[in-house]
């Protein structure tokens, strides 16, 4: 029997039907670019990775479909390719759901027999953190999560065998205590090649999020000039993340149950039936028991997702974590800011032993990142905490006395300068993101600005 033509078998694949079913079978996200970086064809992996529509990006520059800090600093695409090499690095994007998201990047050219660039292929995937078993002293890990209490721990050792099974996992736990990373460390420990998806109930009205879910055929919807595959087709072969599950609909509720029996997605406004292989991991910081009671939850679909269940518990409940987790965020902002800050007062811990935080690590991270950006001394004092902590109802009664400011004879000239409007800005978004617990919606609202403007500033002054 003669052996194919391999030149012969690629040029068969790369008719636009061929190239885009060869491009959908890799486990990472691709993009093809002409040589000045307009996007020709991306994949669905690129597609769940960044939250674009394949579709609506054809044609653009990669800057603005990809939204890679790369592209900002030296990016070859545009700003020229000097040696014709691929390049790899650690970047960061910002998702449909503007939030960052860590990557591996890796761009090469695609040169023509006569040396000259003809195009461009980029790859991203996620930036991968690997279960870590012990790191000394009795702490655990996993990802950034990290703990030395007993209830953490007991979590740690379940998930490697959670993470190779496929049954529902639903997660609870007060806001801000780390179930969405709790989620996406065991999506990356499993077998499951498909992509972590997320989407959030609390965030969209129900024609969206229904949409959003199970995707629309063309005109479904107002406005819906094309069709929409949903987060249930983006997530093949993954895991779909599904936030907030509580603030889910009970219509949605349903169809949601029906999925899981039957894994057949139907699109809105179709007749269509497209079956997928999609784990189904959800959260909430709802109490769903009592939401059943009342009616507000389905109690099959309860039962459907309660099959592993893992409760991650309030910072408060926590003990000596809170203090690991502090030299643990204080370490990592020192190095992301370069800041030679390595220790806390003892007024500062003796605060932070006694506060409750209500939003949980996620405010405890937003409080260090605060105090590093503000602390020009390599200890954090009190008065490089934000505002609402040095003026709440429950200061402790042992801090010890701050001797006052001497006071400036009349008509001395300060000798420290005004702040400038940039540095009162930034404090003003960071002390908000402090008091929200790190929801940008809220935090815009306090600020009384959009959302689209908080976003904005965050990306100008580097707030993640």
């Amino acid at each position: 029997m003669p052996i194919a033509d391999p030149a012969a078998l690629i040029r068969s694949l790369t008719n636009r039907e061929g190239l885009e079913a060869l491009l959908d079978l890799l486990p990472l996200g691709v993009a093809i670019l002409d040589r000045q970086g307009k996007v020709l064809a991306v994949n669905k992996g690129y597609e769940s990775l960044t939250g674009v529509d394949g579709k609506q990006v054809l044609g653009i520059r990669c800057l603005h479909a990809l939204r890679c800090d790369y592209c900002m600093r030296s990016c070859p695409v545009l700003t020229g390719w000097t040696d014709k090499r691929p390049k790899t690095v650690e970047a960061n994007i910002v998702d449909r759901d503007r939030e960052k998201v860590n990557i591996h990047l890796n761009i090469a050219p695609l040169v023509g027999d006569n040396g000259v660039i003809r195009g461009v292929i980029e790859t991203i995937m996620p930036a991968s953190t690997h279960i870590l078993d012990e790191i000394g002293s009795g702490v655990a890990g996993l990802g950034e999560l990290v703990g030395r209490s007993p209830q953490v721990r007991k979590i740690f050792s379940m998930t490697p065998s959670i993470a190779q099974t496929d049954s529902p996992v639903l997660i609870t736990g007060e806001t801000g205590t780390g179930k969405d990373m709790l989620a996406e460390e065991i999506h990356k420990e499993s077998d499951r090649d498909g992509p972590f998806v997320k989407v959030n109930c609390g965030s969209l009205p129900v024609p969206l999020l229904e949409s959003e879910l199970f995707g629309h055929a063309k005109n479904a919807l107002p406005g819906a000039d094309h069709a929409k595959p949903g987060r249930l087709r983006m997530a093949h072969g993954g895991t779909l993340f599904i936030t907030e599950i509580g603030d889910l609909p009970l219509p949605l509720q349903a169809k949601l149950l029906a999925y899981m029996d039957d894994h057949a997605v139907r699109p809105v406004g179709s007749t269509k039936v497209v079956h997928t292989d999609v784990r189904i991991m959800a959260a909430s910081h709802y109490d769903l028991e009592d939401m059943v009671r009342h009616k507000r939850f389905r109690r099959d679909l309860l039962y459907r997702l309660n099959v592993i269940r893992l409760h991650l518990p309030p910072l408060r409940e926590r003990g000596e974590d809170l203090l690991l987790l502090q030299d643990h965020f204080l370490k990592m902002f020192q190095a992301r800011y370069g800041k030679k800050v390595d220790r806390f007062s003892k007024n500062v811990e003796t605060l932070l032993r006694s506060y409750e935080f209500p939003g949980n690590i996620r405010e405890l991270r937003n409080l260090i990142e605060y105090a590093v950006n503000f602390c020009d001394t390599n200890v954090i004092r009190m008065r490089h905490l934000p505002g609402y902590m040095l003026h709440g109802p429950n200061l402790p009664d042992n801090l010890a006395s701050v001797p006052a400011a001497p006071q400036q004879p009349q008509g001395a000239v300060r000798a420290a300068p005004p702040e400038r409007w940039e540095d009162v800005q930034r404090k003003m978004i960071l002390e908000a993101l402090v008091k929200t617990g790190g929801r940008k919606s809220q935090a815009a609202e306090l600020l009384g600005w959009g959302r689209s403007t908080l976003w904005r500033k965050m990306k100008y002054f580097g707030i993640e």
